[in-house]
């Protein structure tokens, strides 16, 4: 498949992020590389599912602005949570490959034409990309180390540059055949964003790692050429929202571990933990010495990261024990192709 039909999911919950939501849909439309359909999966909120449904008509053609590209939208049909409202959009979509786009965040113009040059090789299930922080203060934050930009769901220093292979995508910014969910399921239900409060993640690390197993011949990749710039609000450039996330990640890592194995589900983390960020405390502590703003900051921001991460690791792991499955993977059919 050298050209595969490209659907597009974009999940939304909140009127709060109308003008990103039109954002985001307005450039899956600005592709150089036109996606078959933009899927809008609005979880459990019929107010917003009743505007963006006057917003863009049902009739095939889309509403704005007359472009022909068709868009989609549609109630999720699960429970509330991130994991269902893209596994409704999944099930849906007619492409071949299946992409996902945050529902705050704006594709570059070639961010699918990326994507869909991986697809020429068979073997390749999953494609993502490289997400840029767009900050509301309008600058990173001093103390904010990049180690940690996975926090506000964004690519993180520590990953490897250009075309890799990779164990597991980003879900904000990722592609998926549709023949990897047929193989291991959708996204998990039970882990990652619900709609509490707490930013819990991690459902795109299980449901690779899950593919991987069932197709052990896959290859998922990241290319940093298919960019998106996700915006972030000034709520989580504080440094409680930093505490809160990493604590959260520690939670939903335990949740994978205990579905595929703790070598397994923490197989890049020890990379990460023992290379990546003693390398981002010690140039955080550099640049104290020599005065340069946020050095200290960074370098304690690192260790208090993985002192959360750790703890939410371990309270996870002992909620754990004991009881039954912590969450549920929904079959895959063949979705709304014709």
């Amino acid at each position: 498949m050298s050209d595969p039909g490209i659907s597009v999911v974009i999940c939304a919950y909140t009127e709060d992020r109308w003008e990103d939501i039109l954002a985001a849909v307005d450039s899956v439309r600005a592709q150089s590389r036109p996606a078959l359909e933009t899927l809008l999966v609005v979880d459990h909120n019929q107010a917003l599912l009743d505007r963006l449904a006057r917003e863009y008509k049902e009739s095939g053609e889309s509403g704005r602005s007359g472009e022909d590209a068709v868009v989609r939208v549609l109630a999720n049909a699960g429970p509330r949570g991130l994991s269902a409202g893209r596994n409704t959009g999944i099930a849906a979509a007619r492409g071949e490959v299946i992409a996902f786009l945050d529902d705050d965040a704006v594709a570059e113009r070639d961010w699918l034409r990326h994507f869909a040059a991986s697809y020429a090789d068979p073997r390749v299930m999953a494609v993502g990309g490289r997400t840029v922080p767009v900050w509301a203060s309008g600058r990173r934050p001093a103390w904010f180390p990049e180690e940690f930009d996975w926090v506000v769901g964004c690519t993180y220093r520590g990953l490897p540059p250009g075309l890799v292979r990779v164990r597991n995508v980003l879900g904000g910014n990722a592609s998926f055949r549709r023949a990897a969910f047929e193989a291991a399921g959708g996204f998990a239900t039970g882990i990652g964003r619900d709609g509490d409060k707490r930013p819990l993640g991690c459902e795109e690390t299980e449901l690779c790692i899950r593919l991987t197993r069932a197709v052990p011949e896959a290859v998922l990749l990241i290319d940093d050429r298919a960019v998106i710039h996700h915006r972030v609000p000034s709520g989580r450039e504080r440094f409680a929202y930093f505490r809160t996330r990493t604590y959260a990640e520690g939670l939903s890592k335990a949740l994978v571990a205990r579905s595929v194995g703790a070598h397994k589900g923490l197989e890049s983390e020890r990379r990460y933990t023992t290379r990546v960020l003693p390398a981002g405390v010690a140039r955080g502590l550099r640049d104290a010495v020599l005065a340069r703003p946020g050095g200290a900051g960074r370098a304690g921001a690192i260790v208090a990261g993985v002192c959360a991460a750790a703890g939410g690791y371990v309270i996870g792991s002992v909620r754990a024990r004991g009881r039954g499955p912590a969450f549920s993977v929904a079959p895959i059919g063949g979705g709304g192709r014709d």
